[in-house]
């Protein structure tokens, strides 16, 4: 059985956090329990772009500001690092807070740019991650929770993902991108090769919609803490009211077979989860419905099954930043105009998740209109018309 915490909190004043903090992490050890004297502890939070806290785009600083507080006063050396997906690291820092609350805090930032080769022992025979990640002693993973276009949900496993260097990510869109599964797989696998201590979601504004980046913010005013971040993730899509089977990263875990992946094996603890709220979060737009056809049915019908990026040609400022991370060289500019190759898009989204206008816009095939106004099958878009599963057992 895997154990996980949720604590309520409200807002994220530092005094009134810190209490909330120390009460999440109370029933499963407290942070003496995962950090000890001399230890060089590194807090990955989500970097992903240069936004401001309120937006909801990542790790709140007031959160990174008391985990590094508290870190420092069990003894331990407190890092905070991430690659962002956009923008300078230090530009992503100062925008987001997390480089004044490390100064606060007495923590050394650092940007993850060199590599080390390391070797999987599943799908993915080699992967690369960041060196001073790697050769942390301890990994403390602050993920933000978020809606995601490619993976439906953004949490504890997929914030791992910033382990992996700069551009090598487009990289990996490239490689494991064109199949949901097959980056989920990768997803969980560089998880498993560098394992972190505890995993701490910022679920008191998360994101929902069309996230990871252009989302809106919702309330939920919670934080959930554990050891496996499996578990985490199975646990914050249930706050989050998202049908298991929309999860591609349980779904994964699930036919790995990895412990913590089923609700059933999860103990709760901290807040009774039956005093919960249940919430049902808005899903991204960019979801297909290609689940359950055959390899050939789903790429024969790709466009018509699927929503793809289109630019909005009123706020596209044709700055080439979408264009130049496609990891499959989808987007040209030419004569003044940006236009997406639908045949070679391999619908990761990066260009609507790093582009920092909000300019990329989705577009839905015929078929997948037609699905969405006349079935009632269960599929992202009917989602919003069913119970939300809950947290309650």
């Amino acid at each position: 059985m895997e154990t996980v915490s949720i604590a309520t909190v409200d807002g994220y004043e530092l005094s009134t956090l810190r209490h909330a903090v120390i009460r999440l992490l109370e029933p499963i050890g407290g942070i003496s329990a995962f950090v000890n004297s001399g230890e060089r502890v590194l807090l990955k939070p989500n970097m992903l772009s240069a936004k401001e806290p309120h937006m909801a785009v990542t790790t709140h600083p007031s959160l990174v500001r008391v985990v590094a507080d508290l870190v420092r006063e069990a003894g331990g050396i407190a890092l905070i690092g991430d690659s962002p997906g956009i923008g300078g690291f230090l530009r992503v820092a100062e925008k987001s807070g997390i480089y004044e609350a490390a100064q606060q805090s007495g923590a050394t930032l650092i940007e993850f740019k060199e590599a080390v080769e390391l070797q999987g022992s599943g799908l993915f025979r080699s992967l690369r991650l960041a060196r001073v990640y790697y050769g942390a002693d301890k990994i403390i993973n602050l993920p933000k929770l978020k809606t995601h276009e490619m993976m439906t949900m953004t949490c504890a496993v997929k914030n791992l993902f910033g382990a992996v260097v700069g551009t090598e990510k487009a990289g990996w869109h490239l490689k494991a991108g064109s199949s949901r599964q097959l980056f989920a797989r990768l997803l969980l696998e560089i998880y498993q090769i560098k394992k972190p201590a505890l995993n701490i979601v910022d679920a008191v504004i998360a994101m929902e919609g069309n996230g990871p980046g252009n989302g809106d913010p919702i309330e939920l005013g919670l934080l959930v803490a554990g050891v496996n971040p499996v578990a985490v993730d199975v646990v914050a899509g249930r706050l989050a009211g998202i049908p298991a089977d929309l999860l591609h990263i349980g779904r994964e875990a699930i036919s790995m077979g990895l412990p913590g992946s089923k609700f059933d094996d999860i103990v709760l603890v901290g807040t009774p989860a039956g005093t919960i709220p249940q919430t049902r979060f808005r899903l991204p737009a960019g979801l297909d419905v290609q689940f359950g056809l055959p390899s050939f049915l789903a790429k024969t019908l790709k466009n018509h099954l699927t929503s793809y990026p289109a630019a909005d040609l009123k706020t596209c400022v044709l700055c080439g930043i979408c264009r130049d991370a496609c990891p499959p060289g989808a987007i040209t500019i030419k004569n003044s105009a940006l236009s997406v190759d639908n045949a070679r898009c391999i619908r990761c989204w990066c260009c609507r998740e790093l582009c920092p206008h909000d300019a990329m816009l989705v577009r839905r095939g015929l078929l997948l209109r037609t699905l969405m106004r006349f079935s009632r099958s269960k599929t992202a878009y009917e989602s919003s018309s069913s119970e939300p599963s809950g947290i309650s057992r």
